[in-house]
Order: C-alpha cells, then sequence, then structure tokens
C-alpha cells in the first residue's frame, strides 16, 4: 500500500541505546496525538484476545548528528511542518508539564536536539530528511564518560519522558 504522508524520526546517534527507544517512543505518540487518522484499528490474535491499534503506516528511523538535526527542524518549519520534538533537557524531567517547561526555557536556535518526528506529503517529508540515512545499529556509540552528566540521567532505569 502507498501513503499520501511519510512518517519520519530523526534520532541523535551518540545516545545510549535506552535513550534512542525512548525517544523514538514519545516522539512516536506525538505524532500520533496530532494525527489521529494516522491510527489503524484494534489488533485481536486468534484466541480472540483484543489488542491497542497501531499507527497505522510505516515509520522511518534516520539517525543524525547535531548538525543534521537542528537542519532537519529548521527545514520542517520552512515547510510549515510542525514537529515533535525531543530535548536532551527531557531526560532529566519526570513528567509532560516538565518536558513542556524545559523546552519553553529556550529559544529554538539553542535548543540541545536528541530526536523530532514530522508527518507531512511523502515529498515534503524528502526534502525534511534529505542526506539523512536509516538509523543503524551499526553506528559507534560516540558517547564518552566526560560527555555523560553526573546526575544519573543516562540511568536505564530512568522512568522519565
Amino acid at each position: 500500500m502507498q501513503f499520501d504522508t511519510k512518517i519520519a524520526v530523526v534520532i541523535r546517534t551518540d545516545l545510549e541505546a535506552w535513550q534512542k527507544l525512548n525517544v523514538a517512543a514519545f516522539l512516536s505518540g506525538g505524532i500520533a496525538a496530532a494525527f489521529p487518522e494516522c491510527i489503524g484499528e484494534p489488533y485481536e490474535d486468534g484466541s480472540g484476545t483484543k489488542y491497542q491499534p497501531l499507527i497505522g503506516q510505516p515509520i522511518l528511523i534516520y539517525g543524525a548528528d547535531r548538525p543534521a538535526l537542528s537542519r532537519a527542524l529548521e527545514r520542517a518549519l520552512a515547510r510549515n511542518v510542525k514537529p515533535a520534538v525531543y530535548t536532551e533537557d527531557m531526560f532529566r524531567t519526570t513528567h509532560d508539564a516538565a518536558n513542556r517547561a524545559v523546552v519553553k526555557a529556550v529559544i529554538r536556535a539553542e535548543l540541545n536536539l536528541v530526536g523530532l518526528a514530522v508527518r507531512a506529503e511523502r515529498k515534503v517529508i524528502d526534502k525534511i530528511v534529505d542526506g539523512l540515512k536509516f538509523h543503524s545499529k551499526a553506528e559507534p556509540d560516540q558517547t564518552t564518560a566526560r560527555d555523560r552528566p553526573r546526575d544519573g540521567f543516562l540511568d536505564p532505569g530512568h522512568r522519565g519522558g
């Protein structure tokens, strides 16, 4: 099936694996909230057990460094596409109101983006993500001990978002 729209999630490649998964999950939730029409029908297995619906179209996951992520944000905004964003400061919070507060505290040019998600017409998404590659598990973890904050936000047990 060919969709008229695309969903793209762009994740900063230097994050820990658990952070990448967390960011992708939150950003996908943002797309689902903004575009309820992209939600499919509920699932049911052969035993009759019911499950929640999922987003009904593919989600393309791209990897990017900080400059490429900022460039994707600017390209989206220039095309009147409102992205879902996730900043590094959001790893230090524990609830939605705090997440929104840490984003509001920083001007756009200084947002420390770790991810963004967009949904728009196929050609528009292609222009936003132009030059990016699909995220790959083969990308090396570039985080060093010097880069890691001491407040524990890289703790995989962290429940914040």
